[in-house]
Parts: structure tokens; C-alpha cells; sequence
């Protein structure tokens, strides 16, 4: 579907998109923004937010590390006191690094930016959607938070702790008007590093992923299930990780 044909499920409305200086998080922003969305635009690459910037009305760019409070500070004030929906895309990947191999760098920095970090800007968003009484929450999990053989120790066991956190949100604030949930990407066409760095990976993993692994989607086709969440159309749908991944989940 090309944006020129969407419709404007979001006119009025403001949602925070984390990772849209590229990927996922940038097709998002684009198509929030072509509904008629008030974009703010997270992400530690100016000059992709610049870009989108340019590229979409209604964008409002913030740099910076989501892994540090004044960031997510930064965030949150740029919506100017409304939020009605938070994608929470950025992620990053881990080599594929098994359990022994993991390092603590490594270790660290996946969890601060794919759980602690989510975790943060979600709990900061909350407060003005419970006064609101409405919102969407939308967390990008992955094939990792399905299954033990996506990715290494560390990205599938912060994916899986997302999906985790994505259900409880939903039990405790889907009565408060609030839902919360998760898409699992599969394979995507995104400037996300997924280069395997341990040889038992490319060993185990690696066959695995040669026999099922359906062909890389463009990221428009996450936006649109990511907008799907976000919006009225999915109102009966809260705690759910739903697979946007071509049937590899089926296997």
C-alpha cells in the first residue's frame, strides 16, 4: 500500500516512534505521519532523523541515547503533554553470540537498549495516558522472543523479556483504557547489524535458519502492522505478540 492511499486513522493524534532514524522505526514514522500523526522521532542517528525530518510533515526529531534519562526526558517533553501512542523499535543485535561467548559489553549494552531502555521511556509515557485515559503501546520483539534459535544468548533473552513486559503491561493498565502489544518481526530489510561472530552460532544456527527462514520484508510491511496495533482497528486486541514474519513463525 503506498502511503498516498492510506487513510487518516491518526489525525490529532501524537505518538512517539523510538529507532526512526532508520528501518522499522523510520517506515513507521513515515506511515504515522502520512495518517495524520504528530511524529516525535527518537533516535541516537541525527542525521536520519534530519532526513525524515525533511522527507515528513509533522516530524519532531530528538537525538540522543535512549539508555540515558535525560533522553528520554527529552522525549517525552517534545509531545508536549499529549501521547496516544509509543512504538519502541530501536533495538540492537548481539552477533549471535552463544551463552560462554557472551561478553559483558555485549551483554550490557543489548539489555540497556532493547529492555531497560523500553522500559523507561513506557514508564515515563504512562502517567499522561493514564490521565487520558487511553493509549497504545506497541514493543518490537522479534522471531528471538518466539523461539531459542533467532539470534544469540543475550538479544533472545531481552526479546523474550519484552514480550514479557508487553503482557504485564497489558494486565495491569488494559482496564485503565490502556493496550499494550508486541510485533515479532522476521526477517527485515533494515540497517541492523546480524552478522554471526561465534562459529558454534554459524555451526547450530546457522543450517536452522538455511532450511526455514522465509526471504527479508521490507520495513513498510512492519510499519503497517505496527500502525495496525497502534490505532482503533485493533481496539478488542491488548497483550498479544503478533508475528509479522511471513509464516516463519509457523514452522
Amino acid at each position: 500500500m503506498s502511503l498516498e492511499s492510506v487513510s487518516l486513522r491518526f489525525a490529532g493524534r501524537t505518538v512517539i516512534v523510538t529507532g526512526a532514524g532508520s528501518g522499522i522505526g523510520r517506515a513507521t514514522a513515515l506511515r504515522l505521519a502520512a495518517e495524520g500523526a504528530a511524529v516525535v522521532a527518537a533516535d541516537v542517528n541525527a542525521t536520519g532523523l534530519a532526513e525524515l525530518a525533511a522527507e515528513a510533515d509533522r516530524v519532531t526529531p530528538v537525538a540522543g541515547d535512549l539508555t540515558d534519562p535525560k533522553t528520554v526526558a527529552e522525549v517525552v517533553a517534545a509531545a508536549d503533554g499529549r501521547i496516544d501512542g509509543l512504538a519502541n523499535v530501536a533495538g540492537i543485535m548481539d552477533g549471535f553470540l552463544p551463552a560462554a561467548e557472551l561478553d559483558d559489553a555485549t551483554l550490557e549494552r543489548v539489555f540497556a537498549i532493547n529492555v531497560t531502555a523500553p522500559m523507561r521511556l513506557t514508564r515515563e509515557v504512562l502517567p499522561l495516558m493514564l490521565e487520558a485515559g487511553s493509549g497504545s503501546i506497541v514493543n518490537v520483539a522479534s522471531e528471538a522472543s518466539l523461539r531459542g534459535s533467532a539470534a544469540g544468548a543475550a538479544y533472545t533473552a531481552s526479546k523474550h523479556a519484552i514480550a514479557g513486559y508487553t503482557k504485564n503491561l497489558a494486565v495491569f493498565y488494559g482496564p485503565k483504557g490502556i493496550r499494550s502489544n508486541a510485533v515479532a518481526p522476521g526477517p527485515t530489510i533494515t540497517g541492523i547489524e546480524g552478522s554471526m561472530k561465534s562459529a558454534l552460532a554459524a555451526e547450530r544456527i546457522g543450517p536452522i535458519m538455511q532450511a526455514v527462514l522465509p526471504a527479508p520484508a521490507p520495513a513498510e510491511h512492519l510499519a503497517a502492522s505496527i500502525a495496525w496495533l497502534l490505532s482503533d482497528d485493533s481496539a478488542n486486541v491488548n497483550g498479544v505478540i503478533l508475528p509479522s514474519d511471513n509464516g516463519w513463525s509457523a514452522i
